[in-house]
């Protein structure tokens, strides 16, 4: 004979409960996460830029980045080093990183579950008492909160992208203004030298003339092509300290930091350049800004879907009422409250929602065709800016250096003049000055064109000519 255990129904209802609101009370205990939403950030730069970055939130990390940044600044900056700098002592971008906990407090805020309402009434009339007790609870929430939960996701992953972005942009602005504080340093040395040998010339001059051997006419010239000089060169100096203002502002240094060093030169053209038939493609699989103006469409969309779903039960409340008396039986019930949708229906929320959905969805069409255009010029223009760099490193440079070194062995022979062997120097400047801009903007360009790949590029108002 079998007999029948009475707790088994029970124990199945309860089982069944339990799976039921497993999935509220892990909503319910949502938490931040360690690292504050970093790792995409993390991500992009281990793979778009080689570098690490961190977030300062403690006296310690202060102290780690300061110690690395001082190790970087105590070698001659090249350009791997000046961005990771930037990365980890940019106080913008370090302010950037503080949007991601924003952002995600914002996430865990919206799964967690509202919380409960209690109200507690004592009411005496004569000798009669009254002793009310209700326990409540918001359905409405409780009915919207995946929705909303899948709203804040993805509007904290499109925060993620966005500081992502930020990160890169900084880091390509950093790129540019390292080779443009280089290109100043060396233009400027050289223009100090092209100013020592015109004052030299001029002062040669003035001895020539006092002597009775030139023309006051020659004299003029050559003090003429001196005074150019010199303004030449404070303009060269000018251009130079606000390169590496520039430089020191991204960097975020100040005090003696500022004291670091650059190389000499700016670096070789490289032998030939890779062509890239499918870069469009690579750039829209891989644009961070492209892939933020998605995920906005998506979340405005999941945002239309939300106040759809909410537009007649805005508020839903759902409670339970525990009412004793002295002189009569104890009262238990529930109580459900919403609101009437009489005067408003909700549709002009609705249209509103609809509205910044169509929005968001040319928004992000505007992008996806902006992204393709600025891939491609970018592509253009570091092509074109190598052949010109290359023009001057191939054929322009070394021919005034062919009729320079032809001059000295003229000037040898005694078959001209120093004053010859000076306007051939002269000749010289443009050459020089055109060959170390075009090394500068082809590197300036493939910053440029890296950072159009992933993001959008850098605008020329922010670099320093």
């Amino acid at each position: 004979m079998s007999t029948t255990n009475p707790s088994y129904p029970v124990l199945r209802r309860l089982r069944n409960v339990a799976l039921a609101a497993s999935p509220l009370l892990l909503a319910g205990c949502a938490t931040l996460s360690a690292d504050g939403g970093m790792q995409p950030v993390q991500s992009a730069a281990q793979q778009h830029l080689g570098q690490n970055v961190e977030v300062v939130k403690t006296a310690a990390d202060q102290d780690r980045v300061a110690t690395r940044v001082a190790e970087l600044l105590a070698r001659p900056l090249n350009a791997d080093s000046a961005v990771q700098i930037a990365l980890l002592n940019n106080r913008g971008l370090q302010a950037s990183f503080q949007e991601l906990g924003i952002a995600e407090a914002e996430l865990v805020q919206a799964s967690r579950l509202p919380n409960p309402g209690f109200s507690f009434a004592k009411v005496r009339q004569g000798d009669t008492r009254e002793i009310d007790r209700s326990f409540s609870f918001d359905l409405a929430h409780l009915i919207a909160l995946p929705l909303t939960r899948q709203l804040e996701a993805r509007r904290f992953a499109a925060t993620q992208r966005a500081v992502s972005s930020e990160m890169l942009s900084l880091a390509a602005q950093t790129r540019k203004a390292f080779y443009a504080a280089v290109a100043a340093e060396q233009t400027a040395r050289y223009m100090r030298d092209v100013r020592e040998t015109a004052d030299a010339g001029a002062e040669l001059a003035k001895r020539l003339t006092l002597a009775g051997n030139w023309s006051k006419l020659q004299q003029a010239r050559e003090h003429g092509f001196f005074a150019e000089a010199a303004l030449n060169f404070a303009r060269a100096e000018q251009n130079r300290l606000g390169s590496r203002e520039h430089l020191i502002r991204l960097l975020g240094l100040w005090g003696t930091q500022t004291q670091f060093t650059l190389p000499e030169r700016l670096p070789d053209l490289p032998a030939a350049l890779q062509d890239q038939p499918d870069i469009e493609n690579v750039a829209m699989a891989q644009r961070l800004d492209v892939q933020a103006a998605k995920l906005q469409a998506e979340a405005t969309a999941k945002n239309l879907g939300l106040t759809k779903v909410t537009r007649l039960i805005n508020v839903l409340e759902f409670g339970y009422q525990r009412n004793t008396f002295n002189d009569a039986p104890r009262q238990t019930g529930y109580a459900v409250s919403f609101e009437l949708p009489l005067f408003d229906w909700g549709t002009a929320r609705v249209a509103r929602s609809e509205a910044l959905y169509m929005r968001s969805v040319q928004r992000a069409a505007q992008i996806a065709i902006e992204a393709r255009s600025e891939v491609r010029q970018a592509y253009l223009g570091y092509h074109s800016s190598y052949d010109v760099a290359r023009h001057y490193r191939d054929d322009i440079v070394p021919t005034a250096k062919r009729i320079s070194e032809e001059n000295v062995l003229l000037y040898n022979g005694m078959f001209i003049s120093v004053f010859e062997l000076l306007a051939d120097a002269r000749a010289q400047i443009s050459a020089v000055n055109g060959a170390i801009e075009a090394q500068r903007d082809f590197w300036m360009a493939k910053a440029d064109l890296d950072m159009a790949l992933v993001g959008k590029p850098v605008s020329d108002s922010t670099a320093v000519n």
